[in-house]
C-alpha cells in the first residue's frame, strides 16, 4: 500500500501499536532491515477505511499474499472464512509457535486459512526463521 494515503503520524501509532512487527506473521521490522507496511485489513476496494480501527502493520511478504483478500479456505474444513484481523482478534487465540518459532500453527480455522493465504510459513520465511533463532532474535516476546 503506498504511504501517501496514510499520514507520518497515523503511521507512527500504527507501527507503535503493533511493537515493529508484523500483525499477521508477527516477523520484527528490525531483523529484515526494511520498513514494515501499513495495511489495510479491509480493503479499501472492499468499503475498509483508512482509520486507526482498518488499519495494521505487515511485512511486505504477508501483505503481498494477502492482497485485497478477506477470507480464504481452512484445508481442515473445507470452508471459507474470515482472515484473521488484527484490530477485531488476539493472535494468540488463533496461532502458535512450533518448533522453537521456525513454524506458525493455525489453532482455529481462521488461524489456519490466515497461515495458507498469507504463505505464513513459506521455505524462505523459514530459513530466516532458523538463522534468527540460531541468533536468539525469534521469535518474539
Amino acid at each position: 500500500m503506498s504511504r501517501s494515503y496514510i499520514s507520518a503520524r497515523l503511521r507512527q501509532r500504527v507501527t507503535e501499536r503493533a511493537h515493529f512487527r508484523c500483525e499477521y506473521c508477527q516477523t520484527q521490522e528490525l531483523i529484515i532491515g526494511m520498513p514494515l507496511e501499513v495495511e489495510h485489513i479491509v480493503p479499501k476496494t472492499a468499503g475498509g477505511e483508512t482509520d486507526e480501527g482498518n488499519l495494521c502493520l505487515a511485512c511486505p511478504r504477508c501483505n503481498c499474499h494477502k492482497g485485497m483478500q478477506t477470507e480464504a479456505v481452512d484445508n481442515v474444513t473445507g470452508h471459507s472464512v474470515s482472515l484473521y484481523h488484527p484490530r477485531q482478534q488476539n493472535w494468540h487465540d488463533h496461532f502458535a509457535w512450533q518448533d522453537n518459532g521456525l513454524v506458525i500453527a493455525g489453532l482455529t480455522s481462521v488461524g489456519r486459512a490466515t497461515i495458507n493465504a498469507l504463505q505464513m510459513n513459506n521455505p524462505y520465511v523459514r530459513r530466516s526463521r532458523e538463522l534468527w533463532i540460531e541468533n536468539g532474535w525469534h521469535p518474539p516476546n
